[in-house]
């Protein structure tokens, strides 16, 4: 049967697909009369031609009879497994004993939760295997056989260049996936191709298939996801370096002024590497559970004024989902680790020549007809998505300011389009209490306006110093621990719900709110919450791997009880009753399951046990409290993109500033003022004493001049500090504003004495180091 189907000419005119056994066969008789011209000319008909290449190197047994037989390591080869996938990732990755740590307890946690509550941690549980009818493993292996040679290499190029004009005819025009499934067989041999990142096919092909391949319907693009999430890691990076690479040889390559949102190449590559991203995230340990119940508001029947002007209310049901996320029923914040780090898929010469105020209009105002990068959030940097939240919050001032305008008009009202807070030094917890919770009852919306703080009985305008100011000083007070809102870690640095604590709702929303505004008003506040904190706001639930950094103690508990070998209900003696000490020392206790008391805990249900725990812990003691916290913080932000944007660590960083700290980026950025200037000798003189300093000694600079020790997002760059001259050489120490991120530091005549003053000022300043 197979000689009547290829009749053994050396034209091979009548072979019209190929197998690898095909492959190997006219292989071998050009090899013979050493005339690789006859699998050359096969190649580029097959791979030009659509039918040809979706009828090629299929599965059927028929054409393939005895793949097993010929390739007893196809398993290897091609890891569909967790297991396996895991040792490809070791390989990839070094990985240091920590790392080794956490996926252990990753896997611990996913068990214990899929005997819980049903999430899942492996693809193939959540979606099966994905059914494609091409052989994956003969086309590598084909690839890997002929790629060695040059002429058969350029063969593929030549092939690929003129395929693509006629698929993208096919995916425009007709509706060829629906008719044929197998279509996308196309699409898996092509990007089995390793030589795709080669200069060749950055420049002539690859451009043209990924046009293609973003013009595939949604099922196809979400069942390429799928497969592909089952790969190995070490494919799926290369895939995620093609496109990359693709992306950055563009972006360079471009001398042209246009915007690199009308570039067609990079606009189609950054939608396919969107492909490889959730399929990244798919093949990770994933966990569908653990969600927070979202708060709904009551649809109001009541007509606004802007329903009645004709505009709606931007966001009315929160940030937009993505089509292909929607398809495959996940999110990105429900991956705990990736296949391949996140970091690694932002793309910075993209960012670097990204016009954010052009982006974010296509994003807001024009998504139909112009691509937004903003669509794709894992191709951007967080200081570059800042920018676009940045631009977010001030329409919405702008749009509040106009509304409350519209509103004096129509209903007489008093014209008010900034959300003042007139607050007392000695009361300002209470005066901001008070003032924020009637805005958050009568109007929420005014806390979307831009923020003007005013202390009573002092002269000043809000630029945002003074606003800084308020937030540093409510943050001061309300985390100090004698309030009892919050306990403090001494081990961690790090703040964490106080369970029994008295405070009233009305004071943890008030945190939220402060949260909020911070993010709103672009200020970085000095607050130290573990990740689960941020993981929570976005919409998670805390689960045992979040105890790693918010309650370390008892996760180091709950790992031995893990991992222990002997008889855990004899040795241990622990049921599944857990007690805890409220305000006033006294035990109390609380059943993790009904009647706990009476339930021991044994190697069979410790699984259980530390999932309950951990619920109990991060959860269910500190419900009230973290509600109200996540209800102030959404009364400002649940309009916004944050949440569609920035994954937990990414808000962390937008609300606390980077731990990262370049001063020579600093040193570039600082004005100067008073008589000062950068040539000045005490200047240089300031500069090295700076750059000399420890590390422990540059925070807490960081911390006197501006009022937190972190950068802001972007860098110390971003921060623009003032150094004024303050008179002669004297005694006295240098001293802040940090609310306008100034020192004043007078005009010591030696470099010895500077260096003594400003670290004496840096050690003994007390609070925030402010004047």
């Amino acid at each position: 049967m197979t000689d009547n189907l290829f009749p053994p000419r050396e034209d091979f005119r009548e072979v019209h697909y190929l197998t690898e056994e095909k492959v190997y066969e006219i292989l071998s008789i050009c090899e013979g009369k050493k005339d690789y011209s006859p699998l050359i000319r096969v190649i580029g008909r097959i791979f030009s031609s659509t039918d040809g290449l979706v009828q090629s190197f299929r599965k059927d047994k028929e054409q393939h009879p005895n793949t097993k037989e010929q390739h007893p390591n196809t398993k290897e080869q091609h890891p569909n497994t967790k297991e396996q996938r895991k040792t490809h990732q070791a390989k990839d990755e070094d990985k240091d004993e920590d790392d080794k740590e956490r996926t252990t307890a990753m896997e611990q946690e996913s068990e214990a939760s899929a005997s819980m509550e049903g999430a899942t941690g492996s693809t193939e549980n959540r979606l099966g295997p994905v059914e494609v009818s091409v052989d994956i493993e003969a086309v590598r292996r084909v690839y890997n056989r002929l790629l060695s040679n040059e002429k058969m290499e350029s063969a593929f190029l030549n092939a690929l260049v003129y395929l693509t004009p006629n698929v993208e005819l096919d995916l425009t025009y007709l509706d060829v996936y629906d008719t044929n499934p197998d279509y996308l067989n196309i699409f898996i041999i092509v990007m089995e191709n390793s030589s795709l990142h080669s200069p060749e096919y950055l420049e002539m092909a690859m451009p043209l298939f990924c046009k293609c391949m973003s013009k595939l319907p949604l099922p196809a693009l979400a069942k390429l996801t799928c497969l592909w999430s089952q790969y190995s890691v070490e494919h799926i990076r290369r895939m995620m370096e093609t496109f990359q690479q693709l992306i950055t040889y563009t972006v360079i390559s471009n001398v042209s002024d246009s915007l690199v949102n009308d570039d067609e190449g990079v606009v189609a590559a950054t939608k396919c590497l969107k492909l490889v991203f959730y399929a990244n995230v798919l093949g990770g340990d994933f966990d569908t559970g653990h969600n927070e119940e979202e708060e709904e508001e009551p649809p109001s029947s009541e007509l606004t004024l802007q329903e009645l002007l004709g505009e709606e209310r931007r966001n009315k049901n929160g940030p937009r989902v993505d089509p292909l996320e929607k398809e495959l029923g996940i999110r990105t914040l429900d991956c705990r680790r990736p296949l391949i780090p996140f970091e690694e898929f932002v793309n910075e010469p993209l960012n670097d020549v990204l016009e954010m105020d052009k982006d974010f209009t296509f994003f807001k105002v024009d998504s139909e007809s112009k691509f937004s990068f903003q669509s794709c959030p894992f191709i951007l940097n967080a200081c570059t998505k800042s920018l676009g939240l940045y631009y977010d919050n001030r329409i919405s001032m702008y749009s509040e300011r106009r509304i409350t305008a519209l509103y004096s008009l129509v209903q007489g009202q008093q014209l008010n389009p900034y959300l003042r807070l007139k607050v007392r030094r000695d009361h300002i917890i209470d005066d901001a209490l008070v003032r924020l919770e009637m805005i958050a009852i009568e109007n929420p919306a005014d806390l979307r306006k831009q923020l003007f703080v005013e202390f009573e009985g002092e002269q000043g305008v809000d630029e945002g110093g003074v606003s800084k100011e308020f937030f540093q000083l409510v943050l001061e007070e309300m985390f100090n621990p004698d309030i009892g809102m919050f306990t403090y870690d001494e081990f961690t640095k790090l703040f964490w719900f106080n369970p029994p604590s008295l405070e009233n709702e009305a004071q943890f929303t008030l945190i939220g709110i402060v949260l909020g505004l911070a993010i709103y008003n672009n200020c970085i506040l000095d607050v130290h919450f573990p990740m689960v904190v941020y993981r929570k706001l976005m919409g998670k639930k805390g689960t045992y791997l979040d105890l790693t950094d918010s309650h370390p103690v008892q996760y180091q508990s709950l790992k031995e009880l893990l991992d222990y070998e002997g008889d855990v209900e004899e040795d241990m003696m622990i049921t599944f009753q857990i007690s805890q000490t409220d305000l006033f020392g006294d035990p109390i206790t609380y059943d993790l399951k009904e009647n706990g008391d009476k339930i021991p805990v044994s190697v069979d249900n410790r699984k259980e046990f530390v999932s309950l725990y951990s619920d109990y812990i991060l959860n269910k003691s500190v419900e009230r409290q973290f509600k109200a916290f996540r209800r102030g913080f959404q009364m400002v932000t649940n309009e916004s993109p944050l949440k569609c944007l920035f994954r937990p660590e990414e808000v962390e960083l937008l609300i606390c500033g980077s731990r990262n700290l370049d001063f020579h980026a600093l040193e570039e950025t600082t004005e100067y003022d008073g008589g000062y200037n950068k040539d000045c000798h005490i200047i240089k003189d300031f500069w090295e004493t700076v750059h000399s300093f420890g590390e422990e000694d540059k925070r807490l600079f960081l911390q006197f001049t501006t009022g937190t020790d972190r950068a802001p997002v972007g860098g110390l760059g971003k921060l623009k500090m003032i150094i004024a001259k303050n008179g002669p050489d004297t005694d006295r120490l240098p001293t802040s504003h940090t609310c306008f991120n100034a020192l004043l530091l007078p005009e010591y005549d030696t470099k010895e004495k500077l260096k003594e003053r400003l670290l004496k000022a840096i050690t003994y300043a007390k609070g925030f180091g402010m004047l």
